[in-house]
Protein backbone atom coordinates (compact mmCIF):
# COMPACT_ATOMS: atom_id res chain seq x y z
CA UNK A 1 0.00 0.00 0.00
CA UNK A 2 1.98 3.46 -1.36
CA UNK A 3 0.61 6.75 -0.85
CA UNK A 4 0.69 9.37 -3.55
CA UNK A 5 3.23 12.14 -3.37
CA UNK A 6 0.09 14.43 -3.04
CA UNK A 7 -0.50 17.90 -4.23
CA UNK A 8 -1.58 21.40 -2.75
CA UNK A 9 -1.73 24.63 -2.96
CA UNK A 10 0.45 25.60 -0.51
CA UNK A 11 3.50 24.45 1.01
CA UNK A 12 2.84 23.80 4.36
CA UNK A 13 2.70 19.66 5.42
CA UNK A 14 -0.69 17.88 5.75
CA UNK A 15 -0.08 16.50 9.17
CA UNK A 16 0.18 17.19 12.58
CA UNK A 17 -1.53 16.56 16.24
CA UNK A 18 -2.04 20.53 17.40
CA UNK A 19 -5.87 20.50 18.84
CA UNK A 20 -8.28 22.80 16.87
CA UNK A 21 -8.93 26.10 18.23
CA UNK A 22 -11.99 28.47 17.93
CA UNK A 23 -14.21 25.43 16.11
CA UNK A 24 -17.82 26.57 15.44
CA UNK A 25 -20.73 24.11 16.14
CA UNK A 26 -23.12 23.31 13.50
CA UNK A 27 -26.08 25.65 13.15
CA UNK A 28 -28.52 25.19 15.96
CA UNK A 29 -26.01 23.05 18.33
CA UNK A 30 -25.09 25.22 21.33
CA UNK A 31 -21.93 23.17 22.32
CA UNK A 32 -20.28 20.07 21.30
CA UNK A 33 -17.96 19.55 24.59
CA UNK A 34 -20.68 17.47 25.60
CA UNK A 35 -19.88 14.77 22.91
CA UNK A 36 -16.32 15.34 21.40
CA UNK A 37 -14.16 15.41 24.54
CA UNK A 38 -11.30 15.50 21.88
CA UNK A 39 -12.08 15.85 18.59
CA UNK A 40 -10.05 15.34 15.17
CA UNK A 41 -6.75 17.58 14.65
CA UNK A 42 -5.83 20.20 11.89
CA UNK A 43 -2.71 20.24 10.31
CA UNK A 44 0.21 22.61 11.69
CA UNK A 45 -1.51 25.68 11.38
CA UNK A 46 -4.23 24.76 9.95
CA UNK A 47 -7.42 26.54 11.98
CA UNK A 48 -10.79 27.11 9.87
CA UNK A 49 -9.85 30.85 9.48
CA UNK A 50 -6.51 29.31 7.17
CA UNK A 51 -6.90 30.55 3.29
CA UNK A 52 -8.61 27.51 1.31
CA UNK A 53 -5.97 24.72 0.69
CA UNK A 54 -6.80 20.93 -0.39
CA UNK A 55 -4.05 18.22 -0.48
CA UNK A 56 -5.20 14.75 -2.45
CA UNK A 57 -3.29 11.70 -2.30
CA UNK A 58 -4.04 8.25 -3.69
CA UNK A 59 -2.80 4.97 -1.98
CA UNK A 60 -2.17 1.78 -4.02
CA UNK A 61 -3.18 -1.88 -2.61
CA UNK A 62 -6.24 -1.15 -0.16
CA UNK A 63 -7.53 -4.71 -1.05
CA UNK A 64 -6.37 -4.65 -4.34
CA UNK A 65 -7.87 -1.20 -5.32
CA UNK A 66 -6.90 2.31 -5.35
CA UNK A 67 -7.84 4.70 -2.42
CA UNK A 68 -8.07 8.40 -2.63
CA UNK A 69 -7.68 10.72 0.15
CA UNK A 70 -8.20 14.79 0.66
CA UNK A 71 -6.87 16.82 3.47
CA UNK A 72 -8.55 20.58 3.04
CA UNK A 73 -9.99 23.97 4.89
CA UNK A 74 -12.12 26.14 2.96
CA UNK A 75 -13.21 29.62 3.42
CA UNK A 76 -14.94 30.56 0.11
CA UNK A 77 -14.38 27.24 -2.06
CA UNK A 78 -18.13 26.21 -2.21
CA UNK A 79 -18.44 22.61 -4.29
CA UNK A 80 -21.12 22.75 -6.91
CA UNK A 81 -24.21 19.77 -7.08
CA UNK A 82 -22.04 16.91 -8.04
CA UNK A 83 -21.84 13.20 -7.04
CA UNK A 84 -19.31 10.51 -6.55
CA UNK A 85 -19.47 6.91 -7.98
CA UNK A 86 -17.55 6.06 -4.34
CA UNK A 87 -18.85 6.40 -1.11
CA UNK A 88 -16.83 9.67 0.39
CA UNK A 89 -16.43 9.45 4.00
CA UNK A 90 -14.77 12.34 5.82
CA UNK A 91 -14.95 14.17 9.51
CA UNK A 92 -14.92 17.32 10.02
CA UNK A 93 -11.84 18.87 12.11
CA UNK A 94 -12.77 22.54 12.82
CA UNK A 95 -14.97 25.40 11.67
CA UNK A 96 -18.82 24.28 10.65
CA UNK A 97 -19.60 23.20 6.98
CA UNK A 98 -23.13 23.24 5.66
CA UNK A 99 -24.02 21.05 2.87
CA UNK A 100 -27.33 20.25 0.27
CA UNK A 101 -28.40 15.98 0.75
CA UNK A 102 -31.14 14.76 -0.42
CA UNK A 103 -33.58 17.42 -0.61
CA UNK A 104 -32.23 19.32 2.97
CA UNK A 105 -29.65 21.42 4.44
CA UNK A 106 -27.35 19.26 6.69
CA UNK A 107 -24.25 21.22 8.90
CA UNK A 108 -21.38 19.17 10.72
CA UNK A 109 -19.06 20.22 13.48
CA UNK A 110 -15.70 19.06 14.74
CA UNK A 111 -15.35 14.98 15.29
CA UNK A 112 -18.82 14.79 13.09
CA UNK A 113 -18.68 12.36 10.26
CA UNK A 114 -19.83 13.21 6.72
CA UNK A 115 -21.12 10.04 4.37
CA UNK A 116 -22.02 10.64 1.06
CA UNK A 117 -23.35 7.27 -0.66
CA UNK A 118 -22.54 6.47 -4.38
CA UNK A 119 -24.85 8.58 -7.38
CA UNK A 120 -26.39 10.62 -4.47
CA UNK A 121 -26.28 14.83 -5.81
CA UNK A 122 -24.64 17.25 -2.96
CA UNK A 123 -23.12 20.44 -2.52
CA UNK A 124 -20.85 21.02 0.24
CA UNK A 125 -19.04 24.69 1.87
CA UNK A 126 -18.44 26.83 4.95
CA UNK A 127 -21.32 27.19 7.42
CA UNK A 128 -20.14 31.21 8.46
CA UNK A 129 -17.19 33.10 7.80
CA UNK A 130 -14.52 31.27 10.12
CA UNK A 131 -14.52 28.15 7.20
CA UNK A 132 -14.04 25.12 7.97
CA UNK A 133 -11.53 22.01 8.23
CA UNK A 134 -11.49 17.85 6.79
CA UNK A 135 -10.24 14.86 5.99
CA UNK A 136 -12.29 12.48 3.50
CA UNK A 137 -11.28 8.97 1.92
CA UNK A 138 -13.25 7.82 -0.97
CA UNK A 139 -13.53 4.08 -0.51
CA UNK A 140 -15.43 2.15 -3.54
CA UNK A 141 -18.80 0.28 -2.56
CA UNK A 142 -16.88 -3.13 -2.98
CA UNK A 143 -14.70 -2.09 -0.46
CA UNK A 144 -17.57 -1.17 2.06
CA UNK A 145 -19.60 -4.68 1.27
CA UNK A 146 -15.99 -6.64 1.60
CA UNK A 147 -15.35 -5.04 5.31
CA UNK A 148 -18.67 -4.63 6.37
CA UNK A 149 -19.77 -8.37 5.17
CA UNK A 150 -22.75 -6.51 3.11
CA UNK A 151 -23.79 -3.32 0.80
CA UNK A 152 -24.19 -0.66 3.43
CA UNK A 153 -26.99 1.73 3.19
CA UNK A 154 -27.01 5.26 5.73
CA UNK A 155 -29.55 6.92 6.35
CA UNK A 156 -28.18 10.09 7.95
CA UNK A 157 -25.29 11.76 6.22
CA UNK A 158 -23.93 13.27 9.64
CA UNK A 159 -22.91 10.71 12.03
CA UNK A 160 -22.19 12.08 15.51
CA UNK A 161 -19.43 9.30 16.86
CA UNK A 162 -16.81 10.79 18.66
CA UNK A 163 -14.25 7.73 19.38
CA UNK A 164 -15.46 6.88 15.46
CA UNK A 165 -14.29 10.00 13.93
CA UNK A 166 -11.22 10.05 16.16
CA UNK A 167 -9.95 6.79 14.66
CA UNK A 168 -11.09 7.98 11.19
CA UNK A 169 -9.01 10.57 11.53
CA UNK A 170 -6.02 8.69 12.50
CA UNK A 171 -6.67 5.85 9.59
CA UNK A 172 -6.38 9.58 7.48
CA UNK A 173 -3.44 10.53 8.84
CA UNK A 174 -1.43 7.10 8.71
CA UNK A 175 -2.38 6.52 4.81
CA UNK A 176 -1.47 10.16 4.30
CA UNK A 177 1.88 10.03 5.52
CA UNK A 178 2.82 6.24 4.03
CA UNK A 179 5.34 5.34 7.12
CA UNK A 180 3.55 2.22 8.14
CA UNK A 181 1.34 0.54 5.59
CA UNK A 182 0.04 -2.02 7.46
CA UNK A 183 -1.02 -0.03 10.40
CA UNK A 184 -2.37 2.71 7.70
CA UNK A 185 -4.59 -0.28 6.04
CA UNK A 186 -5.20 -1.65 9.38
CA UNK A 187 -6.79 1.43 10.67
CA UNK A 188 -8.64 2.14 7.60
CA UNK A 189 -10.09 -1.58 7.73
CA UNK A 190 -10.88 -1.61 10.81
CA UNK A 191 -12.74 1.98 11.27
CA UNK A 192 -14.55 1.10 8.06
CA UNK A 193 -16.51 -2.37 9.57
CA UNK A 194 -17.11 -0.32 12.86
CA UNK A 195 -18.49 2.43 10.66
CA UNK A 196 -20.70 -0.06 8.80
CA UNK A 197 -21.48 -2.34 12.05
CA UNK A 198 -22.78 0.59 14.40
CA UNK A 199 -24.56 3.27 11.76
CA UNK A 200 -25.36 1.63 8.47
CA UNK A 201 -28.32 0.02 7.57
CA UNK A 202 -29.18 -3.90 5.96
CA UNK A 203 -29.68 -2.75 2.64
CA UNK A 204 -28.43 -0.10 0.61
CA UNK A 205 -31.00 2.56 -0.56
CA UNK A 206 -31.41 2.59 -5.03
CA UNK A 207 -30.93 6.13 -5.58
CA UNK A 208 -31.84 5.80 -9.64
CA UNK A 209 -34.85 7.65 -10.33
CA UNK A 210 -38.10 6.43 -11.17
CA UNK A 211 -41.37 7.31 -12.44
CA UNK A 212 -41.52 9.53 -16.04
CA UNK A 213 -39.60 12.17 -14.29
CA UNK A 214 -36.81 9.67 -13.93
CA UNK A 215 -37.09 8.67 -17.72
CA UNK A 216 -36.98 11.92 -19.23
CA UNK A 217 -33.83 12.58 -17.22
CA UNK A 218 -32.34 9.06 -18.12
CA UNK A 219 -32.77 10.05 -21.31
CA UNK A 220 -31.57 13.61 -21.17
CA UNK A 221 -28.56 12.36 -19.57
CA UNK A 222 -27.60 10.00 -21.96
CA UNK A 223 -27.95 12.38 -24.91
CA UNK A 224 -26.17 15.01 -23.23
CA UNK A 225 -22.84 12.14 -22.62
CA UNK A 226 -22.88 10.98 -26.31
CA UNK A 227 -22.75 14.03 -27.48
CA UNK A 228 -20.22 15.66 -24.77
CA UNK A 229 -18.08 18.16 -26.90
CA UNK A 230 -20.92 19.38 -28.33
CA UNK A 231 -24.30 19.30 -26.47
CA UNK A 232 -27.78 20.00 -27.65
CA UNK A 233 -29.72 23.11 -26.21
CA UNK A 234 -32.46 22.83 -24.15
CA UNK A 235 -35.03 23.54 -26.91
CA UNK A 236 -32.97 20.71 -28.87
CA UNK A 237 -33.75 18.34 -25.95
CA UNK A 238 -37.17 19.08 -25.43
CA UNK A 239 -38.13 19.31 -28.69
CA UNK A 240 -36.72 15.32 -29.28
CA UNK A 241 -38.54 14.52 -25.61
CA UNK A 242 -41.85 16.10 -27.27
CA UNK A 243 -42.13 18.13 -24.07
CA UNK A 244 -41.37 21.86 -23.29
CA UNK A 245 -38.22 23.10 -21.87
CA UNK A 246 -39.64 24.08 -18.29
CA UNK A 247 -41.04 20.49 -18.45
CA UNK A 248 -37.80 19.01 -19.17
CA UNK A 249 -35.86 21.16 -16.87
CA UNK A 250 -38.35 20.50 -13.76
CA UNK A 251 -38.13 16.54 -14.50
CA UNK A 252 -33.90 16.28 -14.63
CA UNK A 253 -33.67 18.81 -12.06
CA UNK A 254 -36.17 16.60 -9.58
CA UNK A 255 -34.30 13.24 -10.44
CA UNK A 256 -30.83 14.43 -10.82
CA UNK A 257 -30.36 17.19 -7.98
CA UNK A 258 -29.11 19.52 -10.80
CA UNK A 259 -29.99 21.61 -13.85
CA UNK A 260 -28.72 19.64 -16.98
CA UNK A 261 -25.79 22.16 -17.32
CA UNK A 262 -24.42 21.13 -13.93
CA UNK A 263 -24.75 17.35 -14.36
CA UNK A 264 -22.91 17.98 -17.77
CA UNK A 265 -20.11 19.98 -15.72
CA UNK A 266 -19.77 17.36 -13.43
CA UNK A 267 -19.78 14.47 -15.99
CA UNK A 268 -17.08 16.29 -18.08
CA UNK A 269 -14.96 16.55 -14.74
CA UNK A 270 -15.38 12.60 -14.24
CA UNK A 271 -14.20 11.81 -17.92
CA UNK A 272 -11.33 14.19 -17.11
CA UNK A 273 -10.41 12.69 -13.93
CA UNK A 274 -10.12 9.26 -16.05
CA UNK A 275 -7.67 11.34 -18.90
CA UNK A 276 -5.46 12.93 -16.40
CA UNK A 277 -5.18 9.61 -14.59
CA UNK A 278 -3.96 8.10 -18.39
CA UNK A 279 -1.40 10.70 -18.33
CA UNK A 280 -3.08 13.23 -20.37
CA UNK A 281 -2.67 17.06 -19.92
CA UNK A 282 -5.11 19.61 -18.57
CA UNK A 283 -5.11 21.62 -21.59
CA UNK A 284 -5.82 18.41 -23.68
CA UNK A 285 -8.00 16.96 -21.60
CA UNK A 286 -10.05 20.51 -21.64
CA UNK A 287 -10.84 19.74 -25.50
CA UNK A 288 -11.38 16.05 -25.05
CA UNK A 289 -14.43 16.61 -22.54
CA UNK A 290 -15.80 19.40 -24.04
CA UNK A 291 -14.51 22.53 -21.54
CA UNK A 292 -13.99 25.54 -23.62
CA UNK A 293 -10.17 26.07 -22.43
CA UNK A 294 -7.84 24.75 -19.51
CA UNK A 295 -9.39 27.54 -17.18
CA UNK A 296 -12.82 25.96 -17.91
CA UNK A 297 -11.77 23.16 -16.61
CA UNK A 298 -9.95 24.25 -13.75
CA UNK A 299 -12.61 26.47 -12.84
CA UNK A 300 -15.13 23.30 -12.51
CA UNK A 301 -12.90 20.68 -11.76
CA UNK A 302 -12.12 22.60 -8.34
CA UNK A 303 -15.44 23.31 -7.95
CA UNK A 304 -16.16 19.16 -8.07
CA UNK A 305 -13.25 17.77 -6.23
CA UNK A 306 -11.40 20.69 -4.44
CA UNK A 307 -8.64 20.78 -6.32
CA UNK A 308 -6.37 21.62 -9.80
CA UNK A 309 -6.47 18.92 -12.32
CA UNK A 310 -2.67 19.47 -12.38
CA UNK A 311 -2.50 18.78 -8.94
CA UNK A 312 -4.49 15.33 -9.10
CA UNK A 313 -2.67 14.72 -11.96
CA UNK A 314 0.66 14.94 -10.51
CA UNK A 315 -0.75 13.15 -7.22
CA UNK A 316 -2.49 10.06 -9.07
CA UNK A 317 0.70 9.63 -11.62
CA UNK A 318 3.14 9.42 -8.50
CA UNK A 319 1.31 6.76 -7.14
CA UNK A 320 1.15 4.54 -10.18
CA UNK A 321 4.81 5.17 -10.66
CA UNK A 322 5.52 3.76 -7.29
CA UNK A 323 5.15 -0.20 -6.46
CA UNK A 324 2.46 -1.46 -4.17
CA UNK A 325 4.52 -3.51 -1.20
CA UNK A 326 1.82 -5.65 -1.18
Amino acid sequence: MTPTAGGSGTSSPPDGPPPDRDASPPRGEASRSDRVSSPPHPAPGETAASPDRAVWARVEGVQGTPLDLMTARLRRLHYAPHAHEEFAIGVTTAGSEVMRYRGGMVGSGPGDLVIVEPGEPHTGGPAGAEGFAYRVMYPSPRLLAEVGRRMPHFRDPIVRDPMLGCELWRAHRELMRGDDPLEGESRLLWTLSALVGRHAETAARSVAATGPGGEIARLVAARLADELTAPPALSDLAAGLGLSRYQVLRAFRDAMGMPPYAWLAQYRVGRARALLEAGWRPAEVATAVGFADQAHLTRWFRRVLGVTPGVYRNSVQDGLRRPSPY
